[in-house]
């Protein structure tokens, strides 16, 4: 399975437009962690599977999305109804409720990747407007039934080499 997670894109239709195009025929499935302040319905947001943050304004953005991809459960949402700022214990207790093995979120801006009892959580930071780093991201994930593989590349496609992580399953 190989996916593109981006977040927290705050209006900006041109880096949705620009990774759908780049990466569209090349991936499994695209995910937006919410805050795209654009209507669910927007070209720009279509290639994606969306979830509603808290400056999303259109009902039709589910809060959560479980989905499976090539034998992969994993769960989409925006963060803020979990306190993820604070802690994940909410999100951690929502992932193994639902099953999931792969949780991505957004709200915070701030990228990062851990595993917690065989699930990954990852959040991709903010393509717009990052904070703790300078580089506006996304990641890319790739998953086989052994590890997991995680990059988070700069809004220019650039791999942040320092960040890139692999963990086993």
């Amino acid at each position: 399975m190989k996916l593109l997670i981006v977040s927290d894109s705050h209006g900006s239709k041109e880096e949705l437009i620009d990774l759908a195009e780049k990466y569209g025929s090349s991936v499994n499935g695209m995910i937006h962690c919410g805050d795209s302040e654009l209507s669910a319905d927007d070209p720009a947001l279509s290639p994606y599977l969306s979830v509603r943050g808290n400056c999303d304004m259109d009902a039709r953005l589910p809060d959560d999305l479980v989905e499976t991809i090539e034998g992969h459960s994993f769960m989409v949402t925006h963060g803020h109804h979990y306190g993820i700022k604070m802690s994940l214990m909410k999100l951690r207790y929502k992932a193994e409720e639902v099953g999931a093995k792969f949780v991505f979120f957004g709200h915070s801006h701030t990228l990062g990747a851990e595993m917690s009892n065989g699930t990954l959580f990852l959040n991709p930071g903010s393509i717009l407007l990052p904070r703790g780093r300078s580089e506006r991201t996304y990641a890319l994930l790739e998953a086989n039934d052994h590890e997991i593989k995680v990059q988070f590349m700069t809004h220019d496609h650039e791999v942040l080499e320092d960040l890139t992580q692999t963990f086993q399953l």
